[in-house]
């Protein structure tokens, strides 16, 4: 890990030693894995599908799946990319096994985080009428996206995740993941050009 451990931040470094201690059965580091990374988790299994109870259920699974999976842990990557792998499968799995699209509505989403859009203090009621039908419609052309394009959507914007990370996580090359995200702002742009 030491020649490794010269390229992670911080950050990293505490997961990938919290994950050796994982590896070696102690629940207090999987306890801190978990307080870490609950947030974030929950957050992006939100988003990838409709339902408040799935997205709980996933995340739950997912650090199950971490405790499971820690004697495999090796710190060749960042923690969070192997985490955001483990949940990528499982929510795709999820989406299969459902036979749904996921989605997740502007309103579902400010009932569970709050306001989304940042505006004026004392916007017009017009003003906030046009700022929740654009990110209504933000929401509903991501949800239009196919699952990997949605997924490396998501990380890029939510967890401002590095496009070495997302292809990590999403299984592609850089470049691939790279095409991937034009092709998908380029949908978003398309599906967004009455509001921008």
């Amino acid at each position: 890990m030491a020649a490794y451990e010269e390229e992670l931040d911080s950050e990293s470094r505490h997961d990938a030693e919290l994950m050796l201690r994982v590896s070696a059965g102690d629940a207090e580091a999987m306890r801190e894995i978990i307080e870490r990374h609950q947030d974030s988790v929950y957050a992006t299994a939100r988003r990838m599908l409709s339902d408040s109870a799935d997205a709980e259920d996933i995340a739950q699974r997912t650090f199950i799946r971490v405790w499971k999976a820690a004697s495999s842990y090796e710190p060749k990557a960042k923690f969070t990319t192997w985490l955001y792998t483990i949940l990528r499968n499982l929510v795709f799995n999820e989406s299969r096994r459902m036979g749904r699209k996921p989605t997740c509505s502007s309103d579902a989403m400010e009932e569970e985080y709050g306001q989304l859009l940042h505006t004026d203090p004392s916007p017009s009621p017009s003003e906030d009428m046009e700022a929740r039908e654009l990110e209504d419609a933000i929401e509903r052309a991501i949800a239009e996206l196919p699952e990997k394009a949605r997924l490396a959507v998501q990380l890029r914007r939510f967890q401002e995740m590095s496009y070495e990370e997302i292809a990590a996580v999403i299984g592609m090359s850089v470049s691939a993941t790279k095409s991937l995200l034009f092709r998908a702002r380029q949908s978003l742009r398309d599906s967004l050009a009455k509001y921008l």
